[in-house]
């Protein structure tokens, strides 16, 4: 006689709205097992039994065999007695108790779907919200917990009899699939005029030829509107650059498929999985030499954003246009992405001829995510559509619920509970009311998706920061400030799982110093809990204070002094020259820092490549760029001895500067001053060793960003025996400070 088995079984992660409970229910029933499935506020909990040798089959394959958008985070399996279930059913949900249950991140178009939208015979042909439980919006549709349709921006689209029995068979791919439609029930797609009257004709072909015609059109995606044109259109892609007030930073591109892209780009194996995963993100890419696009679309770069259709609507424009399209965000610059129809046709209305829109409001706007593959690993450059707001698992559990506010540029915030980090889609910088909002919005949205009452609120340093203001105004909770570098080696240190110490390098733009001062090329000794300033960049003046990060000329002014005066900087910049001079000589509006951001900035305006900058950055990125990859020479840079070691950053540029009295070329110099760069890095390192006795180092900071110092970096700190951590899953830049300032506070709190 057979003996039965009996066990609940309780799965959490992200298990709901990705078909978890209909394959439980198909396996159950394939393997003649009874019992029962349900969600509840945690996961879905599962009673399961029968043979002895199928329970085991069932737990085996309940991990083995999960649904493709799942992704198991803890199985907790507990004996008991049978109960004498008939059957197998799926159960109503359980909505008591604390909510645990998480969220899914939108996900690309999944193969059946793209099956269904291409055949004439379905009922679904050429339907542009085709979707299923295996792929679809998710996290920007969802307005509430739990994760059923009434709380989604689904609400108001009653299921046609088809799509009803689809949607409650357990059988079906579309088994609670809610945002499940068809052309009978669901959303419309028109187009509309700049004046915002409806268009007659069909709106894909009717988009498709103001395309062609050099029009600019805004696009409503899945996490908010894109501007888009032929990206090998030159006129429509100067118009869309003018008029959206972008005057250098790159588009993205968006390819049909994989062989359109490697039309483009240089696309390996690892560059191919990131382009077709699930998340679909931007992926930057080495630009081949006779890429079909147009100059205006990424000038002077040596990359470009390349993404692949995750939605069935850029499916069936991309397929009817039958060449690459630009996909920029609809914004103007600085402003937040616009994700509703009525703001969109107010903002846009002076950038577009058209709108592609359709009724599905999208709840969360969400930017495209961007990544870099780099030897072997993936950067994550931007972390939004794709990816938020699924967690992050820490190494340690908070003891107390944490909302960190992050800092100012290419702001995130930060949820914590338990061992659960929720970083938030990239917001942007603070830097206007609408971003602000959004901010503020999106903290209170996953307040309540994720039932979190922070008792901690993390901030940064810095006094004027908005998010700082903001995480001040939150009454009833412990307020903990993060140094700003610390919050960088901390977020490598979560990212990597680990707890320090460690050497931390975090060179960026600027961040607040303990001592009052502005720091940006800090060595440390940090863990989560604490750090100590072990070295720095020397301090340079900047003059005219913010002016100098809007003009890098300044600080090539700051570094030369009045040495080199002959040189094409001070030539170019001879009116003012004198006068920033003097205000760095005087200490007038002109801050000390020891920034390796305004570092990169001073040696970029002193090549020629960039004496003012129009977005974040760009001096620096336009110097890599320009570096010859192959140069293997390298400047010196003195390390100066001290309680604290002082590198000095003024060889470099003076280095460079007597290269270039010497005629030696632009891309040389570049190459060398990165090679400069990595090797004062890796001394340092060493030293600091001999010190400490560390022999792990943190790398994070926008300036790592770069890959050609983060790779060279990383590889020579290799050789010299150290154990390298480098960001994986969240951003170097501002947009991991979060999840730092996150895991410093509830490591504080556990002391």
């Amino acid at each position: 006689m057979t003996s039965l088995k009996h066990v609940d079984v309780h799965v959490e992660g992200i298990v709901q709205g990705v078909g978890f409970r209909p394959f439980v229910y198909c396996l159950a029933n394939r393997l003649g097992l009874a019992g029962r499935v349900r969600n509840d506020v945690n996961g879905v909990f599962i009673e399961v039994e029968g043979a002895l040798s199928g329970v085991e089959e069932f737990l085996t394959a309940l991990e083995r065999d999960a649904p493709t958008l799942s992704e198991i985070e803890r199985v907790t399996v507990v004996s008991g007695e049978p109960a004498g279930h008939d059957g197998f059913t799926i159960a109503a949900s359980d909505p008591s108790g604390l909510r645990r249950a998480l969220v899914s991140a939108d996900s690309a178009t999944c193969d059946d779907c793209l099956r269904e939208l291409a055949d004439p015979a379905d009922r679904r042909h050429r339907y542009p919200f085709i979707n299923c439980t295996n792929c679809g919006p998710r996290f920007t549709i969802v307005r509430g917990v739990p994760y059923d349709r009434p709380l989604t921006t689904m609400a108001g689209f009653a299921m046609c009899a088809a799509c009803a029995a689809e949607y409650h068979d357990p059988g079906d791919r579309r088994y609670h699939a809610q945002p499940t439609c068809c052309p009978a029930c669901g959303p419309r797609l028109r187009l509309h005029d700049a004046r915002g009257a409806e268009l007659c004709g069909d709106p894909i072909t009717g988009c498709v030829t103001l395309l062609r015609a050099g029009g600019v059109v805004a696009v409503k995606g899945l996490g908010g509107f894109h501007l888009a044109v032929p990206a090998a259109h030159e006129q429509a892609a100067a118009t869309l650059r003018g008029r959206k007030h972008r005057a250098d930073k790159p588009f993205a591109v968006m390819a049909a498929d994989l062989a359109q892209a490697r039309r483009l780009c240089a696309i390996d194996t690892a560059a191919a999985e990131l382009l077709t995963s699930r998340a679909r993100p931007i992926v930057l890419l080495p630009r081949l030499p006779d890429a079909p696009v147009a100059p205006s679309v990424a000038p002077g770069n040596r990359s470009l954003g390349i993404m692949l259709p995750y939605t069935p609507l850029h499916h069936l424009l991309l397929a009817e246009l039958a060449e690459p399209l630009v996909l920029t965000s609809g914004n103007v610059s600085d402003e937040p992405i616009a994700h509703e129809d009525a703001d969109a046709l107010a903002r846009l209305g002076g950038i577009a001829e058209a709108f592609l829109l359709h009724d599905r409001a999208i709840h969360v706007r969400a930017d495209d995510s961007v990544v870099r593959p780099a030897a072997g690993q993936v950067s994550v450059l931007r972390r939004a559509r794709g990816y938020a707001p699924e967690p992050l698992a820490l190494r340690s559990p908070a003891r107390r619920p944490v909302l960190a506010c992050g800092a100012e540029l290419k702001s995130t915030f930060c949820l914590l509970r338990g061992r659960r980090a929720f970083i938030s889609q990239h917001i942007g910088d603070l830097e206007n009311y609408e971003t602000l909002r959004s901010f503020v919005e999106g903290i209170d949205h996953y307040c309540g998706l994720f039932d979190i009452r922070p008792e901690i609120v993390a901030h940064d340093l810095h006094p004027d920061y908005l998010s700082t203001k903001h995480a001040r105004e939150i009454g009833g909770a412990d307020l903990v400030g993060v140094q700003h570098h610390h919050a960088h080696i901390a977020s490598c240190l979560a990212d990597n799982g680990e707890a320090g110490p460690v050497i931390g390098v975090a060179f960026d733009g600027l961040g607040y110093g303990a001592d009052g001062t502005l720091w940006g090329g800090e060595f440390l000794r940090a863990d989560l809990t604490s750090y100590e300033r072990l070295g720095h960049l020397a301090p340079v003046p900047m003059p005219g204070g913010s002016a100098a990060i809007r003009q890098p000329w300044r600080m090539a002014a700051a570094y030369l002094r009045d040495e080199h005066p002959g040189l094409d900087v001070a030539r170019r910049n001879a009116p003012h020259w004198a006068d920033v001079l003097a205000l760095a000589a005087d200490g007038i509006n002109s801050p000390m820092t020891s920034s390796a951001g305004r570092l990169f900035d001073a040696v970029s305006a002193l090549l020629g490549v960039r004496d003012k900058i129009t977005y974040e950055g760009q001096a620096a990125i336009e110097l890599e760029q320009h570096a010859d990859p192959a140069e293997t020479g390298s400047y010196p840079a003195a390390v100066r001895d001290g309680d604290v070691l002082t590198l000095d950053g003024s060889d470099l540029v003076h280095a460079a500067a007597a290269d270039l009295a010497a005629g030696v070329g632009t891309p040389v110099i570049a190459g060398r001053f990165h090679n400069g760069v990595t090797d004062a890095i890796v001394r340092t390192c060493r030293t600091l060793r001999e010190r400490t006795g560390l022999t792990g180092v943190a790398l994070s900071g926008g300036v790592f960003q770069n890959e050609l110092l983060l790779e060279r970096t990383a590889a020579q700190l290799r050789e010299a025996g150290f154990r390298v951590l480098r960001h994986v899953r969240v951003p170097p830049n501002d947009g991991g400070i979060s999840l730092g300032q996150a895991a410093v506070a509830a490591a504080r709190d556990l002391m």
